[in-house]
Protein backbone atom coordinates (compact mmCIF):
# COMPACT_ATOMS: atom_id res chain seq x y z
CA UNK A 1 0.00 0.00 0.00
CA UNK A 2 1.53 3.05 -0.96
CA UNK A 3 1.73 6.12 1.70
CA UNK A 4 0.99 9.28 1.01
CA UNK A 5 2.90 11.68 3.30
CA UNK A 6 2.00 15.63 3.19
CA UNK A 7 4.32 18.23 2.75
CA UNK A 8 4.24 19.15 6.81
CA UNK A 9 5.21 15.92 7.39
CA UNK A 10 8.24 15.23 5.20
CA UNK A 11 9.82 18.41 6.63
CA UNK A 12 8.88 16.90 10.02
CA UNK A 13 10.79 14.12 9.31
CA UNK A 14 13.54 15.42 7.86
CA UNK A 15 13.92 17.82 11.17
CA UNK A 16 13.94 14.46 12.61
CA UNK A 17 16.99 13.38 10.70
CA UNK A 18 18.59 16.73 11.72
CA UNK A 19 18.59 16.09 15.29
CA UNK A 20 20.07 12.75 15.50
CA UNK A 21 17.19 9.86 13.93
CA UNK A 22 18.75 7.82 11.69
CA UNK A 23 16.92 7.43 8.98
CA UNK A 24 16.61 3.60 9.44
CA UNK A 25 14.58 3.81 12.62
CA UNK A 26 12.52 6.78 10.64
CA UNK A 27 11.71 4.32 7.35
CA UNK A 28 10.94 0.91 10.37
CA UNK A 29 9.18 3.60 11.96
CA UNK A 30 6.76 4.89 8.86
CA UNK A 31 6.75 1.92 6.96
CA UNK A 32 8.78 3.31 4.01
CA UNK A 33 12.38 2.55 2.38
CA UNK A 34 15.64 4.30 3.59
CA UNK A 35 15.76 5.76 -0.09
CA UNK A 36 12.60 7.54 0.00
CA UNK A 37 13.90 9.18 3.34
CA UNK A 38 17.23 10.77 1.71
CA UNK A 39 15.56 11.42 -1.13
CA UNK A 40 13.06 13.65 0.54
CA UNK A 41 16.17 14.97 2.27
CA UNK A 42 17.71 15.88 -1.13
CA UNK A 43 14.35 16.98 -2.25
CA UNK A 44 12.92 18.99 0.80
CA UNK A 45 16.26 20.11 2.42
CA UNK A 46 16.02 23.84 3.91
CA UNK A 47 12.62 23.85 2.74
CA UNK A 48 9.89 25.52 4.88
CA UNK A 49 6.52 23.98 4.52
CA UNK A 50 5.00 26.62 2.16
CA UNK A 51 8.17 26.29 -0.14
CA UNK A 52 7.39 22.61 -0.39
CA UNK A 53 3.94 22.89 -1.34
CA UNK A 54 4.49 25.26 -4.16
CA UNK A 55 7.05 23.26 -5.19
CA UNK A 56 4.58 20.59 -5.26
CA UNK A 57 2.00 22.26 -7.08
CA UNK A 58 4.74 23.38 -9.52
CA UNK A 59 5.40 19.76 -9.77
CA UNK A 60 1.65 19.19 -10.75
CA UNK A 61 1.19 22.15 -13.16
CA UNK A 62 4.36 21.02 -15.36
CA UNK A 63 3.45 17.25 -15.58
CA UNK A 64 0.52 18.71 -17.17
CA UNK A 65 1.94 20.89 -19.50
CA UNK A 66 3.95 18.55 -20.68
CA UNK A 67 0.85 16.27 -21.31
CA UNK A 68 -0.61 19.24 -23.01
CA UNK A 69 2.78 19.76 -24.89
CA UNK A 70 2.86 16.20 -26.31
CA UNK A 71 -1.09 16.38 -27.33
CA UNK A 72 0.01 18.64 -29.31
CA UNK A 73 2.77 17.73 -30.97
CA UNK A 74 0.64 13.89 -32.07
CA UNK A 75 -1.72 16.45 -33.76
CA UNK A 76 0.54 18.56 -35.51
CA UNK A 77 2.49 15.56 -36.65
CA UNK A 78 -0.71 13.76 -37.75
CA UNK A 79 -2.26 16.62 -39.38
CA UNK A 80 1.08 16.72 -41.68
CA UNK A 81 0.20 13.36 -42.76
CA UNK A 82 -3.04 14.04 -43.06
CA UNK A 83 -1.69 17.16 -44.97
CA UNK A 84 1.17 15.50 -47.09
CA UNK A 85 -1.06 12.77 -48.69
CA UNK A 86 -2.59 13.55 -52.21
CA UNK A 87 -6.36 13.16 -52.55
Amino acid sequence: MKKKFTEEQIIKIINRTRHGETAKNLSRELGVSNATIYAWKRKFANMTVSEAKRLRALESENTQLKKIVADQALDIVMLKDVNSKKW
